[in-house]
């Protein structure tokens, strides 16, 4: 694998010659995991990565808690980026993850082929979920446009912090559940539909970028820097694929 060099090269040391600390939204929360523990494999330096919802992932960066790291969709970081929290310049996309859409295991599968057999599908049911961050706000204004808001305020179960919409639906709490594809594929109990339709389908981008804490501290900006470079390398597409994601590459 490609990436730039580390002036801490990889060692035999059983303790990790550094600690990094990251933030990023649940859509990611699964291939970071993985994708850190490659990294630590390769380069003795360690990332720990806290994983919640979106919203309040920026919201612990404008509050100025430590991190080294933040990893969110490209809207929270630009915002984080212009609002002086993260550094200017250092945005990189990384993946890039379609809304799809789940059923109980076993349940029946409605068609959700185009627009129209969707919002049938959605009209018929019960309960419904979907996560916040980019892909719940673009849901609520796809219900709106259908008129479809009170109907769906009506019978929309809201995941408590943390919880992914696919155990919702896992459990029975919710009959169709929308979430990042990422977050729906490693759900037991559940089956997955597909993405949206392409004529309303919805890709968010996630990014990283660096807070402005760090700049002084060239051995964390470096290893920051070194880390994000290597999630953008192309020998990664597969394991990012696994996770129902799209690899982008600097």
């Amino acid at each position: 694998m490609t990436t730039p060099n580390l002036a801490f090269i990889p060692s035999q040391n059983i303790q990790p010659r550094l600690v990094l600390k990251g933030i990023s939204s649940m859509a990611t929360k699964s291939i970071l995991l993985e994708l850190s523990t490659l990294y630590l494999s390769k380069f003795n330096v360690q990332v720990i990565i806290d994983s919640m919802g979106g919203v309040d992932a920026a919201k612990r960066i404008e509050n100025g808690e430590n991190y080294d790291i933040a990893l969110l969709g490209s809207d929270a970081i630009d915002r984080l980026i212009q609002n002086g929290h993260l550094k200017h310049g250092s945005r990189q996309d990384w993946v890039e993850s379609q809304i799809a859409v789940a059923v109980q295991g076993g349940a029946e599968h409605p068609d959700i082929s185009n627009e129209s057999s969707l919002k049938k599908a959605v009209l018929s049911s019960k309960s419904l979920s979907y996560s916040t961050g980019p892909s719940g706000v673009y849901l609520e204004k796809l219900f709106e446009r259908w008129g479809l808001s009170s109907q769906v305020k009506s019978c929309l179960v809201v995941p408590p912090p943390g919880t992914p919409v696919g155990s919702l639906v896992a459990s029975g709490q919710a009959a169709l559940g929308f979430q990042q594809l990422s977050e729906l594929v490693a759900i037991q109990g559940i089956d997955v539909l597909g993405t949206l339709p392409t004529e309303i389908a919805y890709t968010t981008i996630f990014s990283s970028g660096i807070p402005i804490a760090i700049s002084t501290d060239a051995v964390r900006l470096h290893a920051a820097q070194h880390f994000l470079t290597f999630l953008t390398s192309a020998e990664l597409d597969t394991i990012k694929k696994a996770h129902g994601m799209k690899g982008l590459c600097a």
